[in-house]
């Protein structure tokens, strides 16, 4: 009768254990529910692409051009001698103003990317302002061209789903980067080409970004691209880059095949 008694304490000691356990796993679960923060490509914001995954050791070399045209003739030089097609995407108040040499970057076989026609934060704008801005420097450079855009790049970098949402519905391909050369500084020469090619996000697949219009851009551009050939890169433009069909963009903006 005392084995039983001890027994029945034992197990009643066991089932309330069991109990608190139980309580304090729900519990548990719960709060990571509420408080963990699970990514869901189908379901969250939209991101623009900024690398790709490939097994390419290939880079894309862009340049955004809304300021002036004193150095792109230079840098339309370089690229020619290095053999390197760049992607440029250029403003419509810049096509509007330099409509020749928007026409010579066509003819030199670079990518013409559209970089709204008034330079604007398009986050601040409506969606009807945001589809204003990319139709009207996709018009300007189809009466230059006879061609549309398909590659978008938002000024200064700044977009929203909605941004992104806007320019997908014009058949466009948003592009940012994963390289930033930072050459708007004027940091010098050596700073450039240090920062372009020591950054820890050069791989393959990385899109770097340049400007025309500075000091040091045009001065940095054969060494950079030399000092990156000698790491064994070569260059496309981002319409060779891209995929267009059966793809992900994951949560760092890397375009995944699927």
């Amino acid at each position: 009768m005392k084995f039983l008694k001890e027994l029945s304490s034992k197990i009643l000691v066991y089932l309330i254990l069991c109990f608190c356990l139980w309580g304090i796993l729900q519990n548990a679960r719960d709060v990571l529910h509420e408080n963990v923060y699970v990514w869901k490509e189908d379901r969250d914001r939209k991101l623009p692409i900024y690398c790709v995954d490939t097994k390419k050791k290939v880079l894309a070399l862009t340049f955004d051009v809304a300021w002036g045209n004193e150095d792109m003739e230079e840098v339309l030089k370089i690229l020619k001698q290095e053999k390197v097609e760049a992607t440029f995407f250029f403003s419509g108040e810049w096509m509007e103003n330099y409509p020749d040499d928007v026409k010579k970057v066509a003819k030199a076989g670079h990518d013409i990317g559209n970089h709204g026609d008034h330079h604007k934060y398009m986050t601040k704008l409506s969606k009807e302002e945001q589809l204003e801005e990319i139709r009207g420097a996709d018009d300007k450079a189809k009466a230059l061209l006879g061609t549309s855009i398909e590659l978008f790049r938002p000024p200064y970098g700044d977009y929203d789903s909605q941004v992104v949402e806007t320019a997908e519905s014009m058949g466009c391909y948003v592009i940012q980067w994963s390289v930033d050369s930072l050459d708007w500084m004027e940091p010098g020469v050596d700073a450039v080409i240090e920062k372009v090619c020591g950054h820890k996000d050069l791989k393959s697949g990385a899109i770097i970004l340049m400007h025309t219009g500075t000091q040091c851009t045009k001065k940095a551009l054969k060494p950079m691209i030399q000092k990156l050939k000698g790491q064994g890169y070569g260059f496309v433009p981002v319409s060779e880059l891209i995929y267009r069909e059966n793809y992900r963009i994951d949560p760092t903006g890397k375009q995944i095949k699927n």
